[in-house]
C-alpha cells in the first residue's frame, strides 16, 4: 500500500495543523485572565501562534500551487498575520515591561 500523502490530504493536514493552533492560540488567550495560570498564558499563546502560522502558511502554499487564491482568500490570510503579528506585538510589550 502506498503511505504517499495525495495534495488534498496533504491540505487537510495543514488546516487541521492551523486549527489546532487557533485552539492553543485561544487557549493562551484564556489564560492570561487567570491569575494561578497566568505564568503559563504567554509560553501556551506562542506555541498557538507558531502552530496556528505553520498550518496556515502550508495550506495557503499547497492550495496556491492547485489554483490562483481568490481575494477574499488572500485577504483573510493577510488579516490573520496581521492580527497574528499584532498579538506577537503585545507579547513582546508584555515581556519587556
Amino acid at each position: 500500500m502506498d503511505n504517499a500523502m495525495t495534495p488534498r490530504s496533504a491540505i487537510k493536514a495543514a488546516e487541521l495543523a492551523s486549527a489546532l493552533g487557533a485552539i492553543v492560540l485561544g487557549i493562551g488567550l484564556g489564560l492570561v485572565a487567570p491569575s494561578s495560570l497566568r505564568e503559563i498564558a504567554l509560553p501556551v499563546l506562542g506555541a498557538g501562534i507558531l502552530v496556528h502560522a505553520a498550518g496556515m502558511t502550508l495550506k495557503h502554499r499547497m492550495e496556491s500551487q492547485m489554483r490562483q487564491p481568490l481575494y477574499w482568500e488572500r485577504s483573510l490570510y493577510w488579516l490573520c498575520w496581521a492580527l497574528l503579528g499584532a498579538t506577537l506585538g503585545w507579547m513582546v510589550m508584555r515581556l519587556t515591561s
